[in-house]
């Protein structure tokens, strides 16, 4: 009995690891898990709970957490499934994981296997259609066997994971690592049918059309930000570096002092995102780039940023001064000055961007619940 109440422990602490996204693979976390609890060195690695208990366990707080809005997410994703598997037919995708099994949480993305014996063929694709990705070599060893998997991780209005096989690959049997048995997966037909079996009516080109045409606003703000990291700024003002370190280093600040805010921490993050456009007027730049997809309270907190920093100085003129006392944001934005100075320290650690973003999502979803 004890040891299946530790087992039950030991998955849903890993599981929580996992759905809050402190650990993206179940052999991690549940070995984390066991050591929080003490018994790691107690129990045989087979005595520890499988990916499926633990897969179920963060299935439960999906439901829990998440409610009808995790339905609502899995159509969205399938569909957006769709449209990009659309625009790489010709390397015969398939669709995998959670969105193939329905099986979504808070922070899920879109696994699909692409088979093809050349990866430029697949990136050349990708470049002609705009899209943002990067490539990442992933060396396996397993049974003393090295093997490496490649992947092209996708940031679009959802994320991607591009797994690309040889094409002599496609009809292979993938087994999953969760069931041991084969993984369930949906080529371009099997998807379309799968979503008009859940909603005859749906009208899918009309669908895929509508997100072709829409970008995330997430996606929007990674490509305002990663030129950031190219632009070199004043030793005097900024001994900390480049401007993206220097936009890192803000968000974090604010993420500690308005962990619950959106619209704060947004604007903590893209209030330098002009620097990369126009140096001239990076406060012109950033709001014309961001328009339409950052809330006004965030649009006047990046709009007035520098002029914070003049009412701090005293060199902003009396009418100026007196129209930032009595905005309803006076105080957000002196904050917002605060950190500003605070988020120029040497050697500092920062998260990486997607970290940043996902944060973001996740406020998002939150206040959509």
């Amino acid at each position: 009995m004890a040891d299946a109440r530790i087992r039950r422990q030991v998955a849903f602490l890993a599981a929580q690891m996992m759905y809050q996204r402190l650990e993206s693979e179940y052999f991690t976390a549940k070995r984390k898990a066991a050591r929080q609890l003490g018994v790691e060195y107690r129990h045989r690695p087979g005595d520890l709970p499988s990916n499926r208990e633990i897969r179920d366990q963060i299935q439960a707080m999906a439901r829990m957490h998440e409610g009808p809005k995790r339905l609502e997410k899995l159509r969205d994703m399938r569909l957006d499934a769709l449209r990009l598997m659309r625009q790489l037919a010709r390397f015969r995708p398939r669709l995998i994981g959670s969105v193939r099994t329905g099986h979504v949480r808070k922070g899920s993305d879109i696994d699909i296997h692409l088979f093809c014996d050349s990866l430029s063929l697949v990136t050349d694709v990708l470049d002609e259609l705009g899209a943002q990705y990067t490539v990442e070599l992933k060396r396996i060893v397993k049974h003393n066997e090295e093997r490496v998997f490649t992947h092209i991780h996708v940031y679009d209005n959802h994320n991607y994971e591009l797994t690309l096989y040889p094409e002599d690959k496609a009809h292979y049997v993938f087994k999953s690592s969760i069931t041991g048995k084969a993984i369930e997966r949906a080529s371009i037909a099997e998807l379309e049918n799968l979503l008009l079996e859940e909603d005859p009516e749906i009208d899918l080109d009309g669908e895929v059309t509508r997100l072709e045409d829409h970008l995330d606003r997430f996606a929007l703000f990674r490509m305002l930000l990663e030129p950031l990291e190219g632009v070199k700024q004043s030793p005097k003002y900024h001994p900390e570096g480049d401007a993206l370190y220097h936009s890192l280093q803000v968000f974090e600040l604010a993420r500690a002092e308005r962990p619950y805010d959106e619209e704060f921490l947004v604007a903590a993050l893209l209030h330098d995102v002009g620097k990369a456009i126009d140096p001239a007027d990076h406060v012109g730049a950033a709001l014309d780039s961001l328009e339409g997809a950052i809330t006004e309270r965030t649009a006047w907190l990046i709009e007035h940023h520098m002029d914070a920093h003049a009412y701090r100085g005293g060199t902003l003129g009396a009418r100026a001064r007196v129209r930032l006392e009595n905005s309803e944001w006076f105080d957000d934005l002196m904050l917002l000055h605060e950190l500003d100075l605070r988020g120029r320290v040497r050697g500092e650690i920062v998260c990486e961007v997607d970290e940043a973003l996902d944060v973001l999502r996740e406020l998002e979803a939150e206040d959509e619940l």
